[in-house]
């Protein structure tokens, strides 16, 4: 039989800029049905990499091979469109069918952009990357290739594109941050660290999971070898002399071994606790603040909240329902219509905003911190230097004496952070900082965060960094209407499903007593007083679902161990990832039978 021909095969590409490598003979393929994450530090080239392969930037050396006649559509970090094409021509480039355009209207809709006709000019930057998104998806190429795809995109539109991408036998390979996206959507991690690509075939949890057991046994190599460098660097040191063709095999194993002692793996930051903030017990009021730009934009009316000590909130809500406004509000920037906003005297605000990137790009990266401070007092006599508070945030010695301008889009909006915690302020509110970071970045932010002993508020779409860092939350409703919730993402998301649920079940129970008349009462009443029992048939089946589920679950079982193992094939991970959701439904649907059957089997 022959072999398969993948979506996409890119084979030993290299590609650098100037003295800086990128990759060095970086390999791998796509096949039919992967939905494949790429990860990588800020700065190693995912998006350059993305270029490459839509042809828009050259490389060194390597071959990409589509198959052939592949239609493929690509969705750029900065979409760049003509200002007077229509929001329609924009997603077709130019008119398509009257099925096209009623599909485009349909996903338009779903990612909020209502008027088809609106010159793209006329858009933030924002709305223009959802028209490209929408342009991607509406034309249903056999391969998408997808740059921060969630970037831009409220909760309610992110948990609609996973949905979407997950239907049907779509291939992808995309980058993004959002590792709740990349658990929900990914068959396959791709992870490009020090030069090499490194394979995980199973999503953002597996590749934790599997990652790290590459490194301990890596380390565990890298400790073996330098064991055995010290004899042989004793044994190189007393023959400096030639040597015999029987030792010259020797003399080559050391030099190999060398190489492999010297290899450094990039040990876990250890975390940045801070003791020496102080803030006040009264930190702000809101008393009863109102706001809103139009009868038809409210942001919030009559608001109440007295903000505790140490707490860490967090602030979502779909786009346009008012949390920046409230954040500018807080900081002062926007006064509320009616009622105040009391700040208690010893709070300092250290405020990342989404339009804060401003530098100076001819100044290096350590000047822009040491123009701050040159240390950061960790309380109890421990101070951090400029140099050393970089470092913790992954720039490298040698990153430091770079100049901005050389860094990339990623790399500039974590100098930014950096600038803002070197002020050492008490009280942090970081609009959207998530985005563009890489992850190793954000699971530093996350600790710090986390051991940060002011107060934090986070305004942020990223559900994965918001349960690992506030403890309550604010949700942003729309026409003015705040909902305090005491937990974090995943808790309010479950909240509001069972409350969603128990309401449909109620106007359901309402709808159908309404329906029935007076004898339907008496013979439910009459029915009521007397428990019955299992038919003969219903026993039976009871008997039979109890083995069917035991069955089902088993190979549910069977499937999850099998996709965390990493040794089945792709064809394999594609039947088991199709088998998957529709096995949980079975159990789902004979569970329930199960339950109402149980109710009469003593």
């Amino acid at each position: 039989m022959a072999k398969e021909i993948p979506y996409l095969d890119v084979q030993n590409l290299c590609k650098s800029f100037g003295a800086q490598v990128l990759f060095e003979n970086l390999s791998f393929s796509i096949a039919e049905g992967q939905k494949v994450g790429l990860i990588a530090k800020n700065g190693i080239g995912k998006s350059t990499l993305l270029s490459i392969i839509s042809g828009k930037e050259g490389m060194d050396k390597g071959d990409i091979i589509f198959r052939r006649d592949l239609k493929v559509a690509i969705l750029e970090q900065s979409p760049v469109f003509n200002p007077e094409d229509s929001v329609l021509d924009a997603c077709f480039n130019h008119k398509g069918n009257d099925e096209m355009v009623l599909r485009a209207k349909q996903v338009l809709t779903r990612l909020k952009i209502k008027d088809l006709n609106q010159p793209m000019g006329q858009l933030s930057g924002g709305q223009q990357k959802r028209v490209a998104l929408a342009n991607v998806l509406i034309t249903e190429p056999d391969l998408l290739i997808l740059d921060e795809p969630t970037n831009h995109l409220d909760l309610d539109m992110i948990e609609w594109l996973e949905g979407y991408l997950n239907r049907g036998n779509k291939t992808l390979l995309m980058v993004t941050h959002d590792r709740f996206f990349l658990d929900r959507v990914c068959s396959v991690i791709l992870e490009i660290d020090d030069r090499q690509m490194y394979t995980y075939r199973g999503n953002y949890s597996y590749y934790l999971e599997k990652r790290q057991e590459r490194i301990d046994a890596k380390r565990a190599e890298i400790a073996r070898a330098n064991n055995l460098y010290r004899t042989e660097l004793e044994w190189m040191r007393r023959m400096p002399q030639a040597r015999g063709h029987k030792a010259k095999y020797r003399e080559d194993a050391f030099y190999e071994l060398e190489k492999v002692a010297k290899q450094r793996i990039e040990d876990r930051q250890i975390r940045l606790k801070q003791s020496n903030v102080y803030i006040g017990s009264k930190i702000f009021e809101c008393q009863y603040i109102s706001k809103a730009w139009s009868d038809e934009c409210v942001v919030m009316k009559d608001f109440y909240y007295n903000f505790s000590r140490f707490e860490k909130m967090g602030i979502v809500g779909n786009n346009g329902t008012g949390k920046s406004t409230f954040i500018k509000m807080l900081l002062g920037q926007v006064q509320p219509d009616n009622g105040r906003i009391v700040i208690g005297d010893t709070v300092r605000f250290g405020y990342f905003s989404q339009e804060g990137l401003k530098f100076d790009d001819s100044q290096k990266v350590i000047d822009v911190i040491t123009d701050i401070a040159d240390y950061i007092d960790l309380g109890q006599g421990r101070h951090m230097t400029a140099s050393q508070f970089l470092q913790h945030f992954m720039f490298t010695p040698e990153q430091q004496h770079n100049y901005v301008y050389k860094l990339s889009g990623g790399e500039k909006r974590k100098l930014y952070l950096c600038t803002v915690l070197m002020k050492n302020p008490n009280f942090l509110v970081l609009d959207e900082p998530t985005n563009d970071l890489d992850i190793v970045t954000l699971q530093i932010l996350e600790e710090y965060l986390q051991d940060f002993p002011g107060c934090v508020i986070v305004v942020s779409h990223d559900r994965y960094f918001m349960d690992k860092v506030v403890d309550h939350l604010l949700v942003f409703k729309g026409d003015g209407v705040i909902k305090d919730f005491p937990g974090n993402y995943t808790q309010y998301r479950l909240y509001e499903a069972n409350d969603s649920k128990e309401v449909k079940e109620q106007k359901d129970s309402k709808t159908a007593k309404e329906q029935k008349t007076p004898a339907d009462n008496a013979k439910e009443a009459s029915k009521n007083t007397t428990k019955r029992k299992l038919t003969y048939k219903e026993k039976s089946e009871f008997e039979r679902l109890e083995k069917e589920i035991a069955a089902l679950e088993e190979e549910q079982q069977r499937i999850e161990t099998a996709l965390c193992g990493g040794s089945i094939s792709i064809e394999e991970i594609t039947e088991m990832s199709k088998r998957l959701p529709l096995l949980k439904d079975e159990i789902d649907e004979k569970s329930m039978r199960w339950l109402e059957l149980s109710e009469y089997s003593n």
